[in-house]
This record gives structure tokens, C-alpha cells and sequence, in this order.
């Protein structure tokens, strides 16, 4: 699998999961959110660090809201959940 394809995959699997209501979000996102460093790194290894770096600022834009959760939890809060 080249890295082209692997990161269009994760983009359609992404807007894919953003289509689905929020309750059926979670296992997909978790997912998504788990495959993203992965690829980030591949990109920074075959790409450019800078590269690697632009795809982590739109990771952190797309996912600021779980990103957000998981530190809050992290931190022991109990932070609400969307119904």
C-alpha cells in the first residue's frame, strides 16, 4: 500500500465516520484517531518533517473535540458527552 492511498482512504473513512449520526461516531473516530499518528509519521519519513508537521495541525483541527475529551479525562474530569 503506497502512502498516497492510505491517506485517501483515512480522509474518505473520516468524512465517511463525520456523515454518520454521533452516537455511531465513536468506533470509527477511535479508529480514525489511532490510524492518524501512524500515518503522520509514514508521511514524515517519506515526505518531509515539515509535511509531517502540516499533517499534525490539520489532525489537531479535525479532531480538537475528542482530543479535548481524552485530555480532560486524562486529567480526571468527567467531561459531558453530546446526546
Amino acid at each position: 500500500m503506497t502512502l498516497l492511498f492510505a491517506c485517501i482512504t483515512w480522509v474518505f473513512a473520516s468524512v465517511a465516520c463525520a456523515m454518520l449520526p454521533m452516537r455511531r461516531q465513536y468506533i470509527p473516530g477511535v479508529i480514525l484517531l489511532i490510524a492518524a499518528p501512524v500515518l503522520i509519521v509514514w508521511i514524515g519519513f517519506q515526505v518531509h518533517p515539515l509535511a509531517a508537521v502540516a499533517a499534525l495541525a490539520a489532525f489537531v483541527s479535525m479532531f480538537r473535540n475528542p482530543l479535548r475529551y481524552l485530555l480532560a479525562r486524562l486529567r480526571g474530569e468527567e467531561p459531558e458527552l453530546p446526546k
